[in-house]
């Protein structure tokens, strides 16, 4: 399995902290965010990670990753972008990823401004049995927040629907920004990519999968942070410090 931590956003929400840091860049209880990301890869003896940035940060991360101790080859990608306005978006970055690097294994995906405790080898345990893409999802349990997120629909832990930041919430299940994704899934990438979908929000790409392919649900009660806001970068500061 190849990993791909998605690090290409301009994080413009947290200005001025991120106007010259990336977000995963960014300390959260004495450790960078990607290296908590990278450590939770790590435990599932992943072939190779790669991390894909935008040209602003590309500096950024070549500097980290020449001073950080990797157990797993760990590879930064450059998406050519200069600005939030010209980003490629979470799968264009996926797409541009696999076709330049000619990513071909089961690929998990997991976004860079995301913190969480959930074990991916409880994931990949369920992956590995379904031989299927697998989501890993949070219930909020609370219609208000969740309507911020990427709301999921389940029944028999398969996802049956996927809206992003919906008006009227059909439930409190939202995405955590954590994909496994079988080797036939990437062709679909292509697929979607080319026929002019969206290529900004990963979930958009699972409300179009779900409805070709079975798409099952990992539902975690562990604590997850989406570094969204000064507001939620504290409060993982404190919980992670605390523990």
């Amino acid at each position: 399995m190849d990993a791909i931590i998605l690090a290409a956003g301009y994080g413009t929400r947290l200005h001025p902290l991120t106007e010259d840091t990336p977000k995963p860049l960014l300390k959260v209880a004495g450790k960078l965010m990607v290296e908590h990301i990278v450590g939770k890869i790590e435990e599932l003896g992943a072939s190779k990670i790669y991390i894909i940035t935008n040209n602003k940060f590309y500096p950024n991360f070549s500097e980290w990753l020449s001073n950080f101790d990797a157990k797993t080859p760990i590879e930064i990608i450059n998406d050519g972008t200069d600005s939030n306005e010209d980003r490629l978006g979470a799968m264009g970055d996926v797409h541009f990823a696999i076709k330049s690097r000619s990513i071909s294994n089961n690929l998990i995906i997991v976004a860079g401004d995301n913190l969480f405790e959930a074990s991916l080898r409880e994931v990949a345990g369920i992956f590995n049995k379904k031989r299927n893409n697998v989501i890993v999802l949070h219930d909020v349990k609370d219609k208000e927040l969740a309507k911020h997120y990427g709301v999921v629909e389940v029944e028999d832990n398969v996802v049956i629907d996927f809206e992003e930041k919906p008006v009227n919430p059909k439930s409190t299940l939202i995405s955590t920004g954590i994909y496994l994704f079988p080797k036939k899934t990437i062709s679909l990438v292509e697929k979607y990519i080319s026929q002019g979908n969206n290529p900004d929000k990963a979930g958009d790409f699972i409300k179009w999968l779900h409805k070709r392919e079975m798409v099952y649900a990992y539902i975690t009660d562990k604590k997850w942070y989406d570094i969204g806001s000064f507001e939620q970068l504290e409060k993982a500061n404190k919980h992670f410090k605390a523990k």
